[in-house]
């Protein structure tokens, strides 16, 4: 029952950046159905990523763990500017789309923190097929609840959502790079 609990509570924990980070693309006019593809392809990135760092865990998790966090930081500063930017141009389309390769930045940025806790896990020899499934389990809830929820923001804030999710997820890339 520990194991169990310890893993409910990581995995919340490494749902939310998922969490934070939907909210802010969720400013994005986005459908139902892209809201479900982009949580389910949340969810296995919280998958592949812990499985890779559990994998490497014994060999090299001192030196990927920094660097994991330092590139999930960079990238989600990236689209952030960009969705910044993008607002206030005047192309009604965002320069930042959660499709295609916008999808795999998304959620590559959204889960490499997994990874680096990934290596730690597989260190302690944590149980993999648990760890990992309540990892992508609990993302991909955690993100359709942002997605959902900046949908609704969205239409209060109107065309100033795609800035304001833009400052979301550039707020939470420096707090990543920059922890205070």
């Amino acid at each position: 029952m520990g194991e169990w609990m310890t893993l409910l509570f990581m995995s919340v924990a490494l749902g939310m950046d998922a969490f934070s980070i939907g909210l802010g693309m969720g400013m994005l006019s986005l459908r139902l159905r892209q809201i479900m593809k982009i949580g389910m392809t949340i969810g296995i990135f919280h998958m592949l990523m812990p499985l890779a760092g559990m994998t490497l865990g014994k060999q090299i998790s001192v030196h990927f763990g920094g660097i994991a966090a330092i590139i999930g930081g960079i990238l989600l500063v990236i689209l952030g500017v960009t969705m910044i930017r993008s607002s206030f141009s005047s192309d009604d389309e965002p320069f930042v789309q959660p499709i295609g390769i916008g999808l795999f930045v998304f959620a590559l940025s959204a889960s490499l923190d997994s990874f680096s806790v990934g290596l730690s896990l597989g260190i302690y020899g944590a149980k993999t097929w648990l760890t990992i499934t309540m990892f992508g389990m609990m993302s991909m809830i955690l993100t359709w609840a942002g997605l959902i929820m900046g949908k609704k923001v969205q239409k209060w804030l109107g065309s100033y959502g795609e800035a304001f999710g833009g400052c979301i997820l550039l707020a939470f890339g420096v707090k990543i790079l920059f922890p205070f």
